[in-house]
């Protein structure tokens, strides 16, 4: 293990005391997803949901899309930046915790505008003629490459799209991954990389983050 990989936990701690404090909803649902939910992990956590906020704010979207609503906690984070009429669809498909998620969206200031739909994403968006603004992508990772196939239509110049978990643990760094979900990821990654219609970075926050902008 090298000096770095000793001080992550230090270092964790480090960038959350050195970033803008986190609100008060966003403390609870957080606190509430460790002490209610088996996999709290999958939670967008602190670092992750500031960059989504400050993105947020920054584009001021109209219509946000995000697949995989787990507790909200990320959905929260993307409501911040919405103009003033605008709205986020968020999709996932686990009944048994869409009670959390719709209590702290009820709480909120953006309850009006979230749109929390219990729908498979790729229904949806075969379904849908909207355009979005902003997608985040945190869910099923053996469906990243169709989703990504199917969001591409639904942008336009000036989009961004957002998928999480691309490095995988490292995972991707396999050359012939048995695992199906560490070979769609690769398969994703290689698929953004030669699209010349975006142009992308992967941030390396917590398990990678694919970064992509419609030009």
């Amino acid at each position: 293990m090298s000096f770095f990989e000793e001080k992550l936990p230090e270092m964790d701690r480090y960038l959350e005391t050195h970033a803008s404090s986190e609100p008060e909803i966003l403390r609870k649902l957080r606190r509430e997803t460790y002490q209610k939910t088996t996999q709290p992990h999958m939670i967008s956590g602190y670092q992750q949901g500031r960059l989504l906020t400050i993105i947020s704010q920054m584009m001021q979207p109209k219509n946000i899309l995000e697949i995989g609503t787990f507790t909200g906690y990320a959905t929260l984070c993307l409501a911040t930046g919405m103009a003033k009429d605008g709205k986020i669809t968020t999709l996932d498909v686990n009944e048994d915790l869409a009670y959390l998620p719709k209590k702290y969206f009820a709480e909120s200031e953006y309850a009006s505008q979230i749109h929390f739909r219990l729908q498979d994403a790729k229904e949806f968006l075969r379904e849908t003629d909207e355009f979005f603004d902003l997608v985040f992508i945190d869910a099923d990772k053996e469906n990243y490459a169709e989703y990504f196939r199917l969001i591409k239509p639904r942008t336009k110049s000036g989009s961004v799209v957002m998928f999480d978990n691309v490095l995988w643990y490292g995972k991707v760094l396999e050359e012939n991954p048995k695992q199906k979900s560490t070979q769609v990821i690769k398969e994703l990654n290689d698929l953004i990389a030669k699209d010349d219609d975006f142009e992308n970075l992967i941030l390396p926050l917590r398990d990678g983050l694919n970064f992509l902008r419609r030009k």
